[in-house]
């Protein structure tokens, strides 16, 4: 064991990062991250698993020294670098050592396009032009970002942003990684590409910790070790043993038709002739890979997107103008009051407080009434976007554009109750999401790719149809449970 320059604290040479009873409280409502402690070696891989809200994002926060440096709050404890504290530290050298991705993409996109996306980050090192150039092209070809080069970061998709994100940190090569949620954007080809991509890292020398809901893709690595990370405790209570009003209230039958729709950005064909039926009362999953049209769909439904072709509902008096609620992928376009209390209410002059309660209650958002909405983990953040959608009233039914993000297990449960509890009314649910094991809920399964609809149907009779899953090139991973 050496003493550590700065004397703080006695640290191994073989370990490269060491985090040491650390905690930090936010001020503005005192939630914030439990002392924990940790150590990662050179060659290693660590994932850490923890219930949504215990504190995840904040711990990478300290791990890659934005904490203390950019947060305000109550930080104690010490991190350590190569044996050097992150205080000491100042945050350029830090960024050098360690490479942070944040659980949201779109707060790290900077730049006008892509490829100055991944340029900026490489100009920063002073490196020469020959290697910038052989690093960017080795990157935009990884990630599979080439034919996105010259867009807008903010003209992607989620997971295509997430992709940018990662790629951006990656090809600077820090000898340390820190992920928050990396995989929770990308399809289960491009999550098991990526997971496999970072165990060749590690096989290189550099180390990793990735912090991650959808931990099966690591459990299965030989090259992670598991660390939990404790939080907050959770409801006890089932949806259905939460006192309720009658909500929502029985509607009658009818049927979506989509004929030939179409959706053209940039001048490029993003859906191309795409046609549904679907019955209220049913559960629909959408599912396909990162750029396939998913939440382009969505926003043509909910009529806030621009295309070509027929959508109307029939009933039993005729046809007539869909009318749903959507929540976004990002809940940050949706949240925008100073509280939690306040942002659901927004726009209810008499409000229904049965309703308000049981919302909060199901959703797992009493304790945050008085915080404001953009201090909430993203997990959080998008039950509350669920919240405030629910709190309105809904003629149709609901969309919802990856509604997993950022949820434990627990909460996937709660929110796999809630929409069956919509559907059962008579609702029509309709979601997006790359959580084949969420989709395999649905009662009916849609494949889509750009070129339009591979299969749809009965989910069990979708989820069979390998030559489908085979076409849009998505991989069913065996140790998913899809036997629901």
């Amino acid at each position: 064991m050496a003493t550590a320059q700065t004397g703080l604290n006695r640290f191994s040479m073989s370990e490269i990062l060491h985090a040491e009873k650390i905690s930090f409280k936010y001020p503005q409502n005192n939630w914030g991250l439990s002392p924990v402690s940790l150590s990662l070696t050179e060659n290693e891989g660590i994932f850490i698993s923890g219930n949504s809200g215990c504190g995840k994002s904040t711990f990478t926060r300290c791990l890659s020294g934005l904490i203390p440096h950019l947060y305000r709050g109550e930080f104690s404890g010490k991190v350590l670098i190569h044996g050097e504290s992150t205080q000491d530290l100042p945050m350029w050298e830090l960024s050098n050592r360690v490479g942070l991705v944040f659980q949201n993409p779109a707060h790290q996109m900077l730049a006008p396009t892509v490829e100055a996306e991944l340029l900026f980050g490489l100009e920063n090192l002073g490196l020469k032009r020959q290697e910038m150039t052989q690093r960017l092209e080795k990157t935009l070809n990884l990630f599979q970002l080439e034919p996105f080069r010259d867009r807008s970061p903010h003209t992607l998709s989620g997971g295509e942003q997430q992709k940018l994100a990662l790629a951006s940190i990656l090809a600077r090569q820090p000898h340390i990684f820190v992920f928050d949620e990396p995989l929770s954007m990308l399809d289960t080809t491009s999550a098991l590409e990526f997971v496999s991509y970072i165990e060749e890292l590690i096989n290189q020398g550099k180390s990793a910790v990735i912090c991650e809901h959808r931990d099966k893709y690591l459990q299965q690595s030989p090259r992670f070790r598991k660390f939990l990370l404790p939080g907050i405790p959770h409801l006890e209570s089932e949806l259905n043993g939460i006192p309720h009003p009658d909500y929502p209230e029985k509607q009658n039958h009818f049927q979506l038709e989509v004929r030939n729709l179409s959706v053209e950005k940039s001048g490029k064909q993003i859906i191309h002739n795409l046609s549904i039926s679907l019955q209220s009362g049913q559960i629909a999953a959408i599912v396909g890979r990162n750029g396939a049209g998913k939440t382009t769909l969505l926003r043509s439904m909910v009529g806030i997107q621009k295309h070509a072709g027929e959508m109307w509902i029939q009933n039993g008096k005729g046809q007539e103008k869909p009318q749903f609620k959507m929540v976004f992928q990002n809940p940050d376009i949706q949240l925008f009051n100073p509280s939690v209390r306040e942002e659901i209410l927004f726009k209810h002059p008499k409000p229904n407080t049965q309703r308000y309660e049981w919302l909060i209650d199901v959703l797992d958002l009493k304790r945050y009434e008085d915080t404001p909405p953009l201090l909430l983990s993203e997990g959080e953040k998008r039950r509350l976007a669920l919240a405030l959608t629910l709190m309105q009233n809904t003629k149709h039914g609901i969309l919802l554009d990856e509604p997993a993000l950022g949820q434990d297990q627990h909460h996937k449960e709660i929110l796999i109750q809630l929409l069956k509890k919509l559907s059962q009314a008579g609702f029509l649910v309709i979601f997006t999401t790359h959580d084949l094991e969420l989709a395999a809920h649905a009662d009916h399964l849609i494949l889509i790719s750009p070129q339009g609809i591979i299969d749809q149907g009965p989910t069990r009779q979708v989820l069979q149809n390998d030559s489908a899953w085979q076409q849009i090139g998505l991989i069913k991973p065996d140790w998913m449970d899809l036997d629901v």
